[in-house]
């Protein structure tokens, strides 16, 4: 295959940054999106130019390191015939034609400032965590399985929740920059379990000081940050966080009644 690639350059934050145009040839419909970028660097740097710098790890749909812009879809999205919910590590260069002009640019939102390229600096979500804080368990042996009950439809709402690998999709979709989505899941997941608790109502309002700390727009319920989660995070998720933080302006910090 012959791909004909748009792909933003940046060499700092402070830079202006630009697209620039690549041909490459020999590309293969089995290469991941990722391998295609690497066989790109490859013939860069035989060329004595800088390769295009981007961000991965596992490159097995886990860990959400390897997320960009492709033709103006967070991750891509399988191309432009099947949208399927995917990251761009799992997207394969079967899913774009012979000729095809692709192009891709970084996460762009006033809280992820743009390191390199399409490498941003996503730390903004590590903290939106980290506001959290902790969850009191009690320490010592580990409780039989059925020792604490827990409603089916609760257990699944907060194992989809879990699911959220806080790429910053949902950002980089939404047209105000939210991360309600992100945001959301994390107070979910804990929400709908007895473990999470005894400190609900503080977590909420924590968590949701720091997303708006962070510079993050607000949320108006458009629903691109869904449509595009590689996990496929409901919108529903951020009604829960609604919920929660109304809750925590009546109720005292502590245990959740």
């Amino acid at each position: 295959m012959k791909i004909n690639l748009r792909i933003w350059r940046q060499r700092n934050t402070q830079d202006q940054g630009r697209l620039v145009e690549y041909t490459l040839d020999g590309v293969s419909g089995d290469m991941s999106f990722l391998e295609m970028l690497d066989l790109l660097n490859e013939n860069l740097t035989a060329q004595g130019e800088d390769p295009v710098a981007f961000d991965s790890d596992c490159r097995e749909g886990i860990c959400g390191q390897c997320g960009v812009v492709i033709n103006g879809v967070p991750h891509g999205g399988m191309g432009v015939a099947q949208p399927v919910r995917t990251t761009t590590c799992q997207l394969h260069m079967r899913s774009f034609a012979d000729g095809s002009t692709i192009t891709i640019e970084p996460w762009k939102s006033g809280a992820f400032p743009i390191l390199r390229d399409l490498i941003v600096d996503r730390s903004a979500l590590d903290r939106v965590i980290q506001a959290g804080g902790y969850v009191s368990v009690n320490t010592g042996a580990a409780p039989d399985a059925h020792s604490v009950q827990i409603n089916k439809k609760r257990s699944d709402r907060s194992f989809d929740a879990a699911t959220c690998i806080g790429c910053g999709a949902c950002v980089a979709a939404c047209p105000n920059g939210s991360s309600m989505l992100f945001t959301s899941a994390k107070i979910t997941h804990l929400a709908m379990l007895p473990q999470g608790q005894p400190e609900r109502m503080r977590r909420v309002k924590a968590m949701v000081a720091q997303n708006d700390a962070e510079g993050f727009g607000g949320c108006t319920n458009i629903g691109e940050c869904a449509a595009v989660c590689p996990k496929g995070i409901p919108l529903e998720t951020i009604s829960q966080l609604n919920r929660d933080l109304i809750a925590s302006l009546f109720k005292h910090d502590g245990k959740d009644d």
